[in-house]
């Protein structure tokens, strides 16, 4: 099985190539918790909800990794609910980053907020590029920090379109597609 995640800032496109590379490639795509969690709440998030938004995170990739697909598609994964913890409460539950730690990702796909529009949906907050820049490199620095697989995409959709397609495909034929830098 090889697990890859989409990661970065806000309206950067991680669920619409989720969907792509799922449709290209097949596998199990796992979604964005916080969002069924906002939805089924009905109000925004507070500190307190972050060790509930991981917990259903981690219990939706738990479903999806015990069924060993041959590809697993996370649309995030528990850097977003670090990082976003930081952002909106300045305050991250200490169990988190021990928890991602522990799990095994053999590629980050890791979106700049350059060359694509910021859409509002309800739930997104960070409508300013330096917001989503700052998100951005956060999350760089945390991969880069940790020694994991990953590979920058940027430009309008059809070129992250094709370079993560092209990318999944490198990882799935067993190639080397991560740099520990930009790409």
């Amino acid at each position: 099985m090889k697990v890859l995640v989409l990661a970065g800032p806000e309206s950067s496109g991680k669920s619409w190539l989720s969907g792509e590379i799922q449709a290209h490639f097949g596998g199990e795509l796992v979604g964005e918790y916080v969002r069924h969690f906002i939805d089924e709440q009905q109000r925004d998030t507070c500190y307190a909800d972050i060790p509930a938004i991981a917990r259903g995170q981690l219990a939706w990739e738990d479903t999806a990794r015990a069924r060993q697909p041959e590809l697993l598609i996370l649309d995030t994964h528990l850097l977003s609910n670090m990082l976003w913890s930081q952002v909106l409460f300045g305050a991250c539950p200490a169990w988190l980053e021990a928890a991602l730690l522990a799990r095994r990702y053999d590629l980050h796909l890791l979106l700049s907020p350059h060359g694509v529009p910021w859409v509002g949906d309800g739930q997104r907050c960070q409508p300013q590029l330096a917001q989503r820049q700052a998100f951005f490199e956060h999350s760089r620095r945390w991969l880069q920090q940790h020694q994991q697989a990953l590979h920058i995409v940027d430009g309008d959709w059809p070129r992250r379109r094709a370079v993560v397609l092209a990318a999944v495909q490198a990882l799935l034929d067993g190639k080397p597609a991560a740099c520990p830098t930009e790409c």
